[in-house]
């Protein structure tokens, strides 16, 4: 029990410590392919820069604890990966619970639900985030392929 508690917690800190150094942020521009986003009725309707997700590298990514790291705050049917945490919602059925739409805004800017998220905004703009490593400044967490790819896989999730 213990030993689980202590994975769960790494795998928390994974997810947020890359944007919680102790370094005040410094202003930056968006990367010069990033793509704006609009939200209406609580939802990203329009894929980022009208890219085609794929499944299975979203998958991939929601996995790995070093980009997406979904797992570390979520219940995924990914069985291979054997532990997960429960802070946030378990992911599973997602797809008939949310609109494509939301879907994609929960991963670009899961604040815009919850000002008190500890969830990374993952496609945030460079310029609103704060407290940033240094060596992430001005870019965001995942591109915007990636985020399509994520939610892709996401919407698999009924």
């Amino acid at each position: 029990m213990q030993q689980s508690r202590w994975l769960w917690l790494c795998y928390l800190c994974a997810a947020i410590l890359p944007f919680s150094s102790v370094h005040a942020a410094e202003p930056s521009t968006p990367p010069s392919n990033y793509v704006k986003w609009t939200v209406k009725d609580f939802a990203i309707d329009e894929p980022l820069g009208g890219l085609k997700g794929d499944p299975r590298r979203g998958r991939a990514i929601a996995g790995d604890q070093h980009r997406g790291n979904c797992l570390a705050c979520h219940l995924l049917p990914i069985p291979e990966e054997e532990f997960f945490g429960n802070l946030g919602p378990p992911l599973i059925g997602i797809a008939s619970r949310q609109s494509v739409g939301m879907i994609r805004l929960h991963v670009v800017d899961q604040s815009r639900f919850n000002p008190e998220t500890v969830m990374p905004g993952y496609y945030r703009p460079p310029q609103q985030l704060h407290r940033v490593a240094r060596n992430l400044r001005g870019r965001t967490w995942l591109t915007a392929q990636e985020i399509e790819d994520v939610v892709a896989y996401l919407t698999t999730l009924k």
